[in-house]
């Protein structure tokens, strides 16, 4: 434990010393630092840090703090599964080892993001591996609103300055996308790379399942899943409840883990029923935060279905306009 623990105070280290905002699209990026809390690997930051709502990114009107207040009555949240990536396909165990998808995972992303392209999205979060970074954005050129994924650069002054938007009509047609290394998978350890089948019958098949699906036993020099939901709940509760509770829609692209602690968190499950959780890759899950409550929605259904728009009256609404911007372009 010791050893995955002093891994994640490296990784912070390296990822959280700038701060790093969806600010960075204004034309005034905002000044304020990021900080871990000591113990449990979480982030103290602000919802303005990353909000997205500014005038001179979503809105350009002079009435937007009343279409804030109007719009945090209710949020989307979208949880994807990355596609299939070249180590689920050879059955390798891949942890936070930074492999690409597949064909097929690029398939399934785009099949998910047909399966949200009437469901409205504002910021994006992802971790900081490369299969759920192209899942989100491969997902996202199936969306009807046609806004366009940028990943937000905070590694060097240069990297944010040359990566700047200076059009404020352009961050009008984009969403900022955040990448965090809290939102991995969880880390397998010196599993990492090694055949999953080959794995079970060199320690034997229990001790494998052990390992991939208790709570409270990590891989050897890896991290349990109580471990990684630690990282990724306080990541969620600090950076991305804020965003929801202002009314804002966001999707998150991560991995088995990753998103299991999440689901945990947001559906009040033990640590015995988190075990048996099984997420697809590719498949889209939708809540509904409303009233400082998370309500399941299950998963979107296709562009040429109409179930999930009766869920809500917001949604049906917003699917609404996206029908008639449509017709006004055939038109």
């Amino acid at each position: 434990m010791a050893t995955t623990t002093m891994s994640h105070q490296a990784i912070g280290s390296i990822v959280s010393h700038r701060p790093f905002k969806a600010s960075q699209f204004l034309k005034e990026p905002l000044n304020v630092p990021m900080k871990f809390r000591p113990k449990r690997f979480k982030i103290e930051a602000t919802a303005s840090q990353i909000s997205v709502i500014d005038n001179t990114f979503l809105s350009p009107t002079k009435s937007r703090p009343q279409e804030s207040k109007k719009k945090s009555n209710e949020a989307a949240l979208i949880l994807i599964r990355h596609g299939e990536s070249l180590w689920n396909e050879k059955n390798l165990f891949t942890g936070c080892v930074d492999v690409p998808l597949t064909h097929k995972g690029v398939g399934e992303a785009i099949e998910a993001g047909k399966k949200i392209s009437n469901i409205p999205v504002d910021l994006i979060f992802t971790s900081s591996l490369i299969r759920a970074q192209m899942t989100a954005m491969l997902a996202m050129t199936q969306h009807r609103r046609k806004k366009v994924p940028i990943i937000l650069h905070n590694e060097s002054v240069k990297a944010k300055t040359w990566s700047h938007v200076f059009s404020e009509e352009t961050r009008k047609q984009s969403i900022p996308v955040i990448a965090a290394w809290q939102l991995n998978e969880r880390m397998y350890g010196e599993l990492q790379g090694l055949n999953k089948k080959e794995t079970a019958e060199r320690y034997g098949t229990q001790q494998v399942h052990e390992w991939r699906r208790s709570y409270e036993i990590p891989p050897p020099k890896g991290e349990s899943l109580e471990m990684c939901a630690e990282r990724a709940v306080a990541y969620f509760e600090d950076n991305i409840k804020p965003e929801l509770a202002s009314g804002n829609n966001v999707m998150i692209a991560a991995h088995g883990n990753s998103l299991r602690s999440i689901i945990m968190y947001l559906d009040d499950l033990t640590s015995q029923e988190v075990t048996t959780l099984d997420l697809s890759t590719g498949v889209p899950l939708l809540y509904i935060f409303k009233e400082g409550k998370f309500m399941k929605r299950g998963s979107p259904v296709g562009p040429t279905e109409a179930g999930v728009y009766a869920y809500t009256k917001r949604l049906a609404q917003y699917r609404e306009k996206l029908d008639a911007a449509s017709q006004a372009t055939l038109d």
